[in-house]
This record gives C-alpha cells, sequence and structure tokens, in this order.
C-alpha cells in the first residue's frame, strides 16, 4: 500500500517576490517539523539556532534537505555557517527564494 505524503511543487511568481516575512514563515515551518518540541515563539532572529534549539547537526542538515525538497534549493557545504541564525539564513536565501513560492 502506498504511503500517504505531501507533494510540494515550485511555482515563480510574476513581478511579486518572496518577502522576507514570508522566508522566515517557512524556516519556522521547517524548525517546527524538525524539533516538534520546541517553543520557536521567543526566536531571537540574531542568535545561533544551535544557542537558542535543542538542535545537533543532523537536525541542521535535515534544515538544508528540506529547502531543497520544498524550493529545490541547492545549499553547497561551504555555505551552511550562513545559516546559523534566522537573519543569517534569510539573508542567504532572499535573493535565491526571491520569485519562489512553495505551494502545497
Amino acid at each position: 500500500m502506498w504511503a500517504q505524503r505531501e507533494v510540494y511543487f515550485l511555482t515563480f511568481r510574476s513581478g511579486n517576490e518572496m518577502t522576507r516575512e514570508e522566508i522566515r514563515d517557512e524556516i519556522i515551518d521547517i524548525l517546527q517539523d524538525i524539533a516538534p518540541d520546541e517553543d520557536l515563539s521567543g526566536l531571537d532572529d540574531k542568535t545561533t539556532f544551535r544557542d537558542q534549539l535543542e538542535m545537533d547537526s543532523m537536525d541542521f542538515l535535515d534544515i538544508v534537505m528540506e529547502l531543497r525538497k520544498r524550493y529545490r534549493i541547492q545549499i553547497p557545504e561551504e555555505d551552511y555557517p550562513h545559516l546559523a541564525s534566522m537573519e543569517s539564513t534569510i539573508n542567504y536565501l532572499e535573493p535565491v527564494m526571491k520569485d519562489m513560492q512553495r505551494v502545497s
């Protein structure tokens, strides 16, 4: 029997860039999937995820893999330090995701 799973489609917006807030919401959604027991309501955008959340290196790789799955974004390993905090992650992803939208 086939397991039910969500399928995401990548679409492109015409002239309507994905905002920083939308990118932040996507990262929050990914973090909630990876660490469902974490309280993300008080997340400080400038503090590293590792200093705020109970995350190990495998959880971090899950973030990278989820971005690849949802948006087909390839993040080279040498760019991983750019994903240390919410602010640095948004700064890194903003030019990459500006014309993208996830549709579920």
